[in-house]
């Protein structure tokens, strides 16, 4: 039997973003563990443009093939974990457009938080993907606050501290709880 799905979206596409270092930190984290068949989702190499579908995503008449190719990326997928920044004390645009996007391959799925930043690392981000999210039918397994001025990448490398391991491991329990028991729930 096949392991389900993660993927670990990174939604900054910023240059010189912490994100992807924060992602692949998460990445082996979560491969180690083996629960999991692990993917890291890139939204710099996703590159959707704005939203331009014509058609409402509940109805998934989809058009365009970056919008097909995007639905079957998260289609096949059993469990989240979004690696986001905060930006002007909210979440930011490319992760909001991913999401806004799709409808039905988000639902009765299983996600989880790394945000990060100054001060708040990311925690006001992470408030607003929530009711976002909830709106979906995706279901809240934890998150991972990582402050950046306390815990910075360097050199292109995030390490986190075990307080973060211990943090993340526990999240990443979760989806694992999760996973199977909102499968059957599924269209």
């Amino acid at each position: 039997m096949s392991k389900p799905v993660l993927q670990i979206i990174v939604g900054s596409t910023r240059p010189g973003r912490a994100g992807i270092a924060i992602a692949r930190w998460f990445f082996e984290l979560a491969s180690a563990k083996g629960d999991f068949d692990v993917e890291l989702v890139d939204l710099l190499e996703v590159n959707l443009p704005m939203y331009d579908e014509p058609n409402h995503p509940i109805r998934r008449e989809y058009v365009h093939d970056h919008t097909k190719a995007w639905s079957e990326t998260i289609d096949r997928a059993d469990a989240y974990v979004f690696v986001i920044p905060e930006y002007n004390h909210g979440m930011n645009a490319a992760t909001k457009n991913a999401i806004d996007y799709l409808h039905f391959e988000w639902q009765y799925k299983p996600y989880g938080i790394v945000c990060y930043g100054g001060a708040s690392m990311g925690l006001r981000a992470a408030q607003i993907l929530k009711p976002t999210l909830a709106a979906l039918k995706v279901t809240l397994c934890g998150d991972v606050s990582i402050p950046l001025a306390t815990t910075p990448v360097k050199d292109g490398v995030f390490a986190g501290n075990e307080i973060l391991v211990d943090s993340a491991t526990k999240l990443l329990a979760e989806l694992a709880v999760f996973a199977p028991l909102l499968q059957p729930l599924r269209h």
